[in-house]
C-alpha cells in the first residue's frame, strides 16, 4: 500500500497542477514542492519498514494487466532498488527549490514535466516485469527531452535534446528484441519467474549484448557517451541535476538487476569487455575533463568517469564490489547533483559558465566557496565523505579480480585531483574578477541535505550496506573468479 500511496500522491500532484491557473506561479511552485517533499518523507518509511534479513521483494503491488498473456504490472522493493528510490525522491524537491526563480516559458508545463519524470523513475526502480520496465525505461526520455529542448539555456538545445533522445532510444531497441525473445521462450516477462529459468549459454550471450546496448548508453560507456556533455551544457540546472543524479543510475541499475541477475554466465564471459571499456572511459574522460573551459561540460565528463568506475565494481562479481558500486552510485548522486547546483548558482548570478570569467570568489562569496570546497574534496574521495568508502572498497574488490584493472582504475583518483583542484583554484583564488552576493537562505537550504547525506554516508556506511547485503548476496550466486 505504501508504494501505491506514493504513486497516487504524484498522480494527484500532476492533476492538481493542471487545474491551477497559469498566472498563479507561486502557488504552483509551492504545490509542486509540497507534493515532492511529501513523497520524499513517505519514501523514508520504505527504509524504516524494510526487512534486512531477506532478499525477497517487499511492499509488493501486483496488478493484473493481460492475465491471459501472463503479463502483469508487478511492483516491489529490494535492497538494490531501495536507495535509488530514496535518492530519486530527495533530488526532485531540491530541483524544484533550485528552480524557484526559473521563469522561462510555461512554469506549469515545466513543473508537470518534473513530477511526471519522478513518477516514471519510481516506476522504473520498482518494476518487476521486463516489459513494463522497458516501457517506463523509455518513457523517462519524453519529459527529459522536453526539459532540455524547451527550457534549455542556449541555441543548441534542440540538437542536444535529439542527441539525448536518439542515442538512448536506438540502444534500447535491441533490448526490446531481447524482451520479446524472452517472452516467447519463457512465456512470461515476470522477473522473479525468469530468475529461476535457466537460459542456455548461447542465449545468455546474445541477450546480454541486447541489454548491454541499452544500459551502456545510459551509464554512459564509451563510445556512447557523446550525448551526455551536450545534454548537460544545454539543459537547465535542474535538468542537469536529474541527469547526473538519477538518470545515469538507470544504466548501472539495469546492469545489476538484469544483466547480472538473469545472465550470470554471459556476465562472466563479457567481463573483460566491460573492464576494458570502463577503464578506457575512466582515463579518457578524466583527461578530457582537465582541458574543458565550460563548467558544466567539465563536471559532465567527471560524471562519466565516476560511473565507469561503478561499472568496474559491478563486474568484479563479488559482494563487496557490487555493494561498493551501489554506494558509489548513491554518493555520485549526492556529489554530482551538488556540483551542478553550485554551477547553477554561478550561472543565475552572471549567466556564464566559462571558467576564465571567474576568480577570487573566496573574498566575495565565502559560504559558497566553503560548500564548493567540501564537494570538491568529496568528489576526490576524501576520507569521511561518501565517495571514499565506495571508491576504497571498489578498488579492493577490483584488485582481487584483476590487478591491472585496479591499477588503471586507481588513476581516476590522481586525475580527479587534477581537474577538481585546478577548477577550484581557478574559481576561488586569484584576482577578484566579479563581485556578487553570497548564498541566499534558499540556496543554503538547498545544499544542506546534500552535505548531510554525503557526511552521513561516509561516517556510517553500514547503515546503507545492511539493507543491500541479503539482496546482493542472492544476486551473486556464481563465483565469478573461481
Amino acid at each position: 500500500m505504501l508504494l501505491t500511496f506514493l504513486f497516487l500522491l504524484l498522480f494527484l500532484g500532476i492533476f492538481g497542477l493542471v487545474f491551477i491557473p497559469s498566472s498563479q506561479k507561486l502557488i504552483m511552485r509551492q504545490f509542486a514542492l509540497g507534493i515532492t517533499s511529501a513523497v520524499f518523507v513517505f519514501s523514508l518509511f520504505l527504509w524504516l519498514g524494510f526487512d534486512q534479513s531477506t532478499s525477497k521483494f517487499q511492499f509488493v503491488v501486483d496488478s493484473l494487466w493481460l492475465p491471459l498473456a501472463n503479463i502483469n504490472l508487478v511492483l516491489g522493493v529490494d535492497g538494490i532498488s531501495l536507495f535509488f528510490i530514496i535518492l530519486t525522491t530527495l533530488i526532485f524537491p531540491l530541483c524544484l527549490l533550485a528552480s524557484w526563480s526559473f521563469d522561462k516559458g510555461s512554469v506549469k508545463s515545466y513543473l508537470i514535466s518534473f513530477l511526471s519524470m519522478e513518477l516514471v523513475l519510481l516506476l522504473v526502480f520498482t518494476n518487476l516485469d521486463l516489459l513494463f520496465f522497458y516501457i517506463f525505461f523509455e518513457t523517462v526520455l519524453i519529459p527529459m527531452f522536453l526539459v532540455i529542448g524547451v527550457w534549455g539555456s542556449r541555441q543548441r538545445k534542440i540538437r542536444a535534446a535529439y542527441m539525448f533522445f536518439l542515442y538512448t532510444l536506438l540502444g534500447s531497441l535491441f533490448m526490446l528484441i531481447g524482451v520479446v525473445y524472452i517472452y516467447l521462450f519463457a512465456g512470461t516477462t515476470d522477473y522473479e519467474a525468469l530468475s529461476v529459468i535457466g537460459f542456455s549459454s548461447y542465449d545468455q550471450k546474445w541477450l546480454w549484448l541486447a541489454f548491454f546496448a541499452s544500459f551502456a548508453a545510459k551509464v554512459p560507456m564509451l563510445p556512447l557517451h557523446i550525448w551526455l556533455p551536450e545534454a548537460h551544457v544545454e539543459a537547465p540546472t535542474a535538468g542537469s541535476v536529474i541527469l547526473a543524479g538519477i538518470l545515469l543510475k538507470l544504466g548501472s541499475y539495469g546492469f545489476l538487476r538484469f544483466s547480472l541477475g538473469l545472465f550470470p554466465l554471459a556476465s562472466v564471459y563479457f567481463t573483460p569487455l566491460v573492464f576494458s571499456l570502463s577503464l578506457f572511459g575512466v582515463v579518457y574522460t578524466s583527461l578530457t575533463a582537465i582541458r574543458q573551459t565550460d563548467l558544466k561540460r567539465l563536471i559532465a565528463y567527471t560524471s562519466v568517469a565516476h560511473m565507469n568506475l561503478v561499472m568496474i565494481g559491478l563486474f568484479t562479481g563479488t559482494v563487496i564490489g557490487i555493494e561498493a558500486a551501489l554506494l558509489q552510485s548513491l554518493s555520485h548522486g549526492f556529489v554530482s547533483s551538488a556540483l551542478f547546483l553550485i554551477i547553477g548558482v554561478l550561472y543565475d548570478r552572471w549567466h556564464s559558465r566559462v571558467v576564465k570569467y571567474y576568480g577570487g570568489l573566496t573574498h566575495t562569496m565565502p559560504i559558497f566557496i566553503t560548500i564548493f570546497l567540501f564537494f570538491t574534496l568529496a568528489n576526490l574521495g576524501l576520507p569521511g565523505t561518501s565517495s571514499f568508502v565506495g571508491e576504497f572498497l571498489l578498488l579492493v574488490s577490483a584488485f582481487e579480480a584483476n590487478t591491472t584493472a585496479c591499477f588503471f582504475a586507481a588513476t581516476s583518483m590522481i586525475l580527479g585531483g587534477g581537474y577538481s583542484l585546478w577548477l577550484f583554484n581557478r574559481i576561488a583564488y586569484g584576482n577578484v574578477k566579479i563581485v556578487g552576493l553570497d548564498l541566499s537562505f534558499r540556496e543554503f537550504v538547498l545544499f544542506f541535505p546534500l552535505v548531510l547525506g554525503t557526511l552521513f554516508m561516509g561516517i556510517y556506511p553500514n547503515i546503507f550496506f545492511s539493507p543491500m547485503h541479503a539482496t546482493v548476496s542472492n544476486v551473486v550466486w556464481v563465483d565469478f573468479w573461481m
